[in-house]
C-alpha cells in the first residue's frame, strides 16, 4: 500500500509539467512544506533557473538532501498510457513523468524529515534540501550554482544523499557512492587538400589520423580501482572530405570521449593522447571539454547509514555502485567529503509511461527516515 503523504506530494509534483528549466511551482509547494518545519527556505535563483536552499538547524553535522524538479520531455503523448502530466494510479503503478526521475524521491524526503522533525525536534546537527531546476538541462545555472554561494559563504555539507533513481531490480539494491568522470575531445589533422589522381602534391589527413586512431583505441589507460572499471574512451563522431569524391580533404575531424575514474586524472589522459598524436607526427589540434569529475565516497559513515537503514526496511543488502552516466552530485562532492546516490527503480526513467510502484513509496521514505535517525538522532 502506498504511503498517502508521499503519494499525495509526489502527484501534486508530478502534476506540475516542469520541463527543464521550468520549476512550475514545484519548489514553492515543498518550501510550503518545509517552512512549518523550521527550514529557513531561500530561492538561490541564476538565469532561467530556480534553485532552493531550505536548512533546519545551524550545526553540524549537515545532512543534505539533493534533488531536481525539472523532467525531460515528455515524448509523444499517444505512446503514454495517461498524459504525461496527469498522475495516474492503475496496475499498482504511479505513472507520469518525473515519478521515478525524480519527484516521488523528493515527497518521500520531504515526509520523512517531516516525521524525524516531529519524533525529534531537538535533533542535533542540521537538516537540508539543495533542490534546482536544471539538471536534466545545460546544468551550469542549478546545482553547480547553489556549491559556489554555499562554498563563499563557509557553508559545507558533512553528508549529501542526492535522490537519484538508483534502484535496478529491487527498491534498495544499489546505492551509488560515486561516478566517472566525463572528458571529451574534438581532435582535428591538418593535411594538405588535392586532386586524387596526385595524391604526391597532397596530404591525406585521413591516412595520417587512422594510425593514430588506431593506438587510441587500443589504448588501456588504467585499471579502474576497488569500485570503478577501468577507463573507456570512444569515438563518436569522424568528418572529412568535400563531398566530392575525387578531392583528398585538408581536414580530419573526430569527436571522442573518456569515462574515467579516480585512478586517471584529465590533465594525464590528456598528456596520453598528445604523446601518441605527436609520435604519430600529426599535424593536429585539440579542444578539450570537461563534462564532470568523477566522484567517490568510499564505505563509511553515510554508506553505512544508508545500507543499514535499507536493509532495516527492506531486507535487502544493498551494493555500492559507481556505473551510469553523470549527476548533480559531481558539483556536490566538490564541498561534501560523503556524496552518495539512492532512490526508485530506474527501469524507466526518460521512458514513456514513466512509474514507480505504488508499494515503494512508504519504504523509500522510511528509508530516508531511518538514515536521518541513524546520522542525526
Amino acid at each position: 500500500m502506498a504511503d498517502t503523504d508521499v503519494l499525495a506530494l509526489a502527484r501534486a509534483l508530478i502534476a506540475r509539467p516542469s520541463v527543464t528549466p521550468e520549476d512550475a511551482g514545484c519548489q514553492d509547494l515543498i518550501a510550503e512544506r518545509l517552512r512549518p518545519l523550521g527550514f529557513a527556505c531561500e530561492p538561490l535563483p541564476s538565469g532561467p533557473v530556480r534553485n532552493l536552499w531550505a536548512r533546519r538547524g545551524t550545526g553540524a553535522p549537515l545532512l543534505v538532501f539533493a534533488g531536481h524538479t525539472d523532467v525531460v520531455p515528455p515524448g509523444p503523448e499517444a505512446e503514454w498510457p495517461s498524459p504525461p502530466f496527469v498522475p495516474t494510479e492503475a496496475g499498482g503503478l504511479l505513472t507520469g513523468r518525473g515519478a521515478a526521475d525524480m519527484k516521488t524521491s523528493i515527497a518521500a524526503f520531504v515526509v520523512a524529515a517531516e516525521e524525524f522533525v516531529a519524533a525529534h525536534p531537538d535533533h542535533p546537527g542540521s537538516i537540508a534540501l539543495l533542490l534546482t531546476s536544471d539538471e536534466e538541462g545545460p546544468a551550469t545555472d542549478g546545482t553547480v550554482h547553489v556549491c559556489r554561494v554555499l562554498e563563499a559563504r563557509g557553508e559545507r555539507p558533512d553528508y549529501c544523499v542526492v535522490g537519484e533513481p538508483t534502484s535496478v531490480r529491487a527498491l534498495g539494491d544499489t546505492i551509488k557512492n560515486g561516478r566517472r568522470g566525463s572528458m571529451s575531445a574534438r581532435i582535428t589533422v591538418r593535411g594538405i587538400q588535392g586532386h586524387v589522381a596526385y595524391p604526391h602534391l597532397a596530404r591525406n589527413p585521413i591516412h595520417e589520423l587512422a594510425p593514430a586512431l588506431a593506438e587510441l583505441a587500443a589504448a588501456r589507460w588504467d585499471e579502474g580501482n576497488e569500485y570503478f572499471p577501468p577507463t573507456t574512451f570512444q569515438v563518436s563522431n569522424l568528418h572529412a572530405g568535400t563531398g566530392a569524391g575525387n578531392v583528398i580533404p585538408g581536414t580530419a575531424t573526430i569527436d571522442c570521449n573518456f569515462r574515467f575514474s579516480t585512478a586517471s586524472t584529465p590533465e594525464g589522459l590528456q598528456a596520453r593522447v598528445a604523446a601518441i598524436l605527436d609520435r604519430h607526427g600529426l599535424d593536429y589540434g585539440i579542444d578539450w571539454t570537461i563534462g564532470g569529475l568523477p566522484f567517490l565516497t568510499p564505505r563509511g559513515t553515510l554508506c553505512g547509514a544508508l545500507q543499514a537503514a535499507i536493509a532495516g526496511e527492506t531486507g535487502v543488502q544493498a551494493e555500492l555502485s559507481t556505473t551510469g552516466g553523470t549527476s548533480d552530485g559531481r558539483f556536490i562532492a566538490r564541498i561534501c567529503p560523503q556524496v552518495v546516490e539512492f532512490g526508485p527503480l530506474n527501469r524507466t526513467i526518460h521512458q514513456t509511461g514513466e512509474h514507480v510502484p505504488l508499494d515503494s513509496l512508504a519504504p523509500l521514505k522510511n528509508i530516508y527516515r531511518r538514515m536521518l535517525e541513524k546520522l542525526l538522532a
